[in-house]
């Protein structure tokens, strides 16, 4: 008998499309994920997979993303906390998700979001699966934050990028990290504003972060795929269906290891 799968996808932006082929890549192998763990575009990928929509339904629907479709602006960004309301965000995970419960779904899943009041993770794994995953992929100052149950909550890639422990949790037996930002701390060719430069600043933060947890608490049982996905910002809405393809072939290469992981 095979362990019981926990799949865990990170945080990552536009580059979190790669989430998709790597489900991809392990359904033509017959493998299906007992439990999912998300973190921000992780939470979107794994909400709407652990909903019933399809590798094919989900790659569609990215490809015709486009970023007007994200754009809501703040009137006073200040006061608000955030560039955008994010109600046209709301509404596509709406779209895509339904107006459901953590219970409905048919795959037991969770995410992860931080909470500014607080400085803490939090995990979601009961109520609105819609406002736990707008929560999870909250950007902070792009999107306002998200006021849930007493907290202000923002992107969970802030604390934790790629929530492994939270798969551990759930009662998986082996856990598969996919992390689509591992090459965001090479080096750049320069910083063009000041926005370019608080991305910056944040990819850095985060990469060190990660690399961090990987050496001191990854798991025996515990595998991580980083696609090479060189050259894309995970800022931009473009480009999507090279992360795809990068996911895809990241799984592929690794299909011996995840195999023997189950075991």
């Amino acid at each position: 008998m095979s362990k019981k799968l926990g799949l865990a996808l990170g945080a990552g932006g536009s580059r979190g499309v790669a989430h998709i082929g790597v489900l991809r890549a392990l359904e033509e192998e017959g493998i299906k994920p007992s439990y999912i763990s998300g973190c921000s575009m992780g939470s979107v990928v794994g909400a709407c997979y652990s909903r019933g929509m399809t590798c094919d339904e989900m790659l569609e629907a990215v490809l015709k993303l486009k970023a007007v479709k994200l754009i809501d602006p703040t009137a006073i960004p200040a006061k608000q906390l955030g560039l955008l309301k994010g109600m046209k965000m709301h509404n596509l995970l709406l779209d895509n998700i339904g107006d459901v419960q953590f219970s409905d779904l048919q795959i037991p899943f969770c995410c992860v979001a931080s909470d500014m009041l607080s400085g803490r993770l939090v995990t979601f794994d009961s109520g609105k699966v819609i406002d736990a995953v707008r929560a999870s992929s909250s950007m902070p100052a792009i999107f306002r934050p998200v006021r849930l149950d007493g907290k202000l909550l923002i992107d969970g890639g802030v604390l934790c990028r790629v929530p492994t422990q939270q798969a551990w949790d759930m009662g998986a037996d082996a856990v598969l990290a996919v992390d689509v930002l591992g090459n965001t701390g090479e080096s750049v060719g320069g910083i063009k504003n000041i926005l370019s430069m608080v991305f910056r600043v944040y990819d850095m933060m985060d990469y060190n972060a990660t690399e961090l947890k990987k050496q001191l608490i990854a798991k025996k049982g515990e595998l991580w795929i980083t696609p090479e996905i060189k050259g894309m910002s995970q800022y931009a809405v473009k480009d999507m269906d090279k992360a795809y393809e990068q996911g895809y072939a990241a799984a592929k290469a690794q299909m011996k290891e995840i195999k023997k992981l189950l075991k």
